[in-house]
């Protein structure tokens, strides 16, 4: 008699097959970036997670969310740039715990305020690092006041593995293209997401998360690049209005 497979072991396999899917020569980064933080928070005991990059100068940009209440935190972090877990975390490419934020309000007290109005109690930052090169970090929230479970933040280490190598593969496959020139490509790709949400949320009175959902739902379904959608949507009300009428199936 065969032995079913555990449905958790079973969503991993998907997880990284689908990561590993999106290292083609034309991958979209911030695109791959948002599966990352969507199957932490579908993998993990994780209520958000958010993903932050270097810049060609060293300083962090954020690049991916699950949620809209991740990227306020991000943002906000980003904006204090002395003030963070994930700052601190890519600073010496090593993994930052912070359980029970209201007891770190000494060490970040702009960040604790900021992510403890948002819901957040506890913060895991992971570092995107290989061999002495760190590129960024991984950031994962957690409602509860308690850390996640070893095998939980193993788990997460490897997703940020995983998606650090896709970005450092990218470049070796393009030497004429630096590292700089490719984040700052992914950071404008970020711009213009953000644009095209803003857009769908005005038109369709839905929530920036909605908006997200319907427009990364889309361009799976279509087989277009995010990026590509986004500035469709951006420039012409006709594709947005196509995207806000886009209905997910299961199969989608």
């Amino acid at each position: 008699m065969t032995t079913p497979v555990p449905s958790r072991e079973v969503e991993l396999a998907v997880a990284f097959t689908d990561i590993a899917d999106t290292m083609v020569d034309d991958y979209d980064v911030v695109d791959l970036l948002h599966r990352v933080a969507a199957y932490c928070v579908r993998l993990l005991d994780v209520s958000a997670a958010g993903i932050l990059l270097a810049d060609g100068h060293g300083g962090l940009r954020l690049l991916a969310s699950s949620n809209e209440k991740a990227r306020l935190v991000e943002l906000f972090q980003l904006q204090n740039e002395q003030d963070g877990p994930c700052l601190e975390c890519y600073r010496t490419g090593q993994a930052v715990t912070a359980v029970g934020l209201s007891r770190w309000s000494s060490r970040w007290p702009g960040f604790a305020d900021e992510a403890l109005g948002q819901g957040f109690r506890t913060v895991h930052a992971l570092p995107m690092r290989l061999r002495e090169q760190t590129i960024g970090g991984l950031n994962l929230f957690r409602s509860e006041a308690t850390s996640l479970s070893h095998g939980d933040l193993k788990l997460g280490q490897a997703l940020a593995d995983n998606a650090t190598i896709a970005i450092l593969q990218r470049r070796a496959r393009a030497r004429s293209e630096t590292l700089i020139e490719q984040l700052q490509g992914a950071l404008n790709s970020r711009i213009t997401i953000e644009q095209a949400k803003g857009v769908l949320s005005s038109l369709g009175d839905i929530g920036v998360d909605e908006a997200f959902e319907k427009l990364h739902g889309f361009a799976r379904h279509h087989n277009l690049l995010l990026t590509e959608l986004a500035r469709r949507v951006v420039m012409d009300s006709v594709e947005a209005r196509r995207v806000l009428a886009f209905r997910r199936t299961p199969s989608a």
